[in-house]
């Protein structure tokens, strides 16, 4: 009864501010001119398999709430025993539901390994009441340059300024961060979304002018030539040309000319980047034939979310959360069952997702 009384304490212990030091950089926390999430990150996500991949793991993870327990040994197992929460479980940071917080510190996790939640009040108790994340892309560890970091940093730099690393909570993926782990293959689809663009933004067919007579034009002249007709057709329904030069349509394919098949296999490329099965970005893999709801969540849970989420409560288990035998985890089974679709209790037939051709 003890324990259970200081898990459940802070809801009606004083609440006290996190300590302060020569904590300078905690001064730059709501100062939100100054907040960025990198351009690196920016260019990423204007991928659109990238953007899908990322919002379908963020909302499993957002989704999803935290509940509070405790482990005692009944004889053959660890059997978990639901407590009262503490106050910050529904509401991490104060200004922000769970669902948001959550969706970013996944964000932060999934692009650059780290995430980084700054303790902005504490309970008598000493431990944390509330919280404020900290976007990874201002924060600079002096003691782990990276791309792949080991341990939680005891050098934080937070826009420039330093931070106590005991008011920060770290989270530390067990994957290294999608911007180190292939740049390659995110750069190939940004190249390949920007010629798509160009070929979408022709009115016309592409094609090529030719010089059949008169005085041969310099390269200069032809360059000119080229220039003006491309500007006439783009703004005007008739282009004019003289005895002497002929425009001759090329026989492209329309779809090899948007590289629809080089545009999938690279949309394949990204979900094995982002570890999400390629299906639920629109990709067709094999022989799946069906595939319903349930199961649909159950794979992006698996093989996507779960890793992230037994980061992010594991981290926030650790005793300088919470008191020593207190943990939390993600409430997922609501999520994985049937009934989270039809709001029934009782199983039901769920909606089909889509129908794979076989490749």
């Amino acid at each position: 009864m003890g324990l259970f009384t200081r898990a459940t304490a802070d809801s009606r212990e004083p609440v006290v501010k996190a300590a302060a030091g020569s904590n300078v950089g905690m001064s730059q926390i709501d100062n939100f001119y100054a907040y960025t999430q990198g351009n690196n990150r920016q260019r990423a996500m204007s991928v659109p398999a990238i953007t899908r991949a990322r919002d379908l793991l963020a909302s499993v993870i957002g989704c999803t709430p935290l509940k509070q327990y405790q482990e005692m040994w009944n004889g053959e197992e660890m059997e978990e025993i639901n407590i009262a929460p503490r106050s910050w479980l529904r509401r991490l940071d104060p200004a922000l539901p769970n669902s948001t917080t959550f969706a970013w510190l996944f964000d932060d996790l999934f692009f650059t390994q780290r995430a980084f939640l700054a303790i902005t009040a504490r309970t008598a108790d000493g431990f944390p009441s509330a919280f404020q994340r900290m976007p990874s892309a201002m924060v600079l560890t002096q003691d782990q340059a990276g791309p792949v970091f080991f341990a939680p940093s005891k050098q934080i730099m937070f826009n420039g300024l330093p931070v106590d690393h005991r008011d920060v909570v770290q989270f530390i993926s067990p994957v290294q961060g999608l911007l180190y782990t292939s740049p390659n293959a995110v750069l190939t689809a940004l190249k390949l979304e920007g010629a798509r663009l160009r070929s979408a933004a022709q009115s016309l067919p592409n094609g090529v002018l030719r010089q059949i007579g008169g005085e041969p034009l310099s390269a200069e002249e032809l360059q000119q030539l080229s220039q003006s007709f491309e500007a006439a057709r783009m703004t005007n329904t008739v282009a004019a040309l003289n005895e002497f030069v002929t425009y001759t349509e090329t026989t492209t394919d329309p779809s090899k000319q948007m590289l629809v098949e080089a545009s999938e296999y690279q949309a394949l490329e990204i979900a094995r980047l982002a570890n999400c099965p390629p299906y639920l970005l629109g990709v067709a893999t094999g022989s799946y034939s069906y595939q319903n709801s349930t199961q649909a969540r159950q794979d992006l849970y698996m093989f996507g979310a779960k890793l992230f989420m037994d980061c992010i409560a594991e981290t926030l288990s650790a005793d300088n959360v919470l008191p020593r035998g207190t943990y939390v985890k993600f409430d997922i089974e609501d999520y994985l069952s049937e009934s989270y679709l039809t709001g029934n209790d009782t199983p039901s037939e769920v909606e089909e997702v889509g129908v794979m051709p076989n490749a």
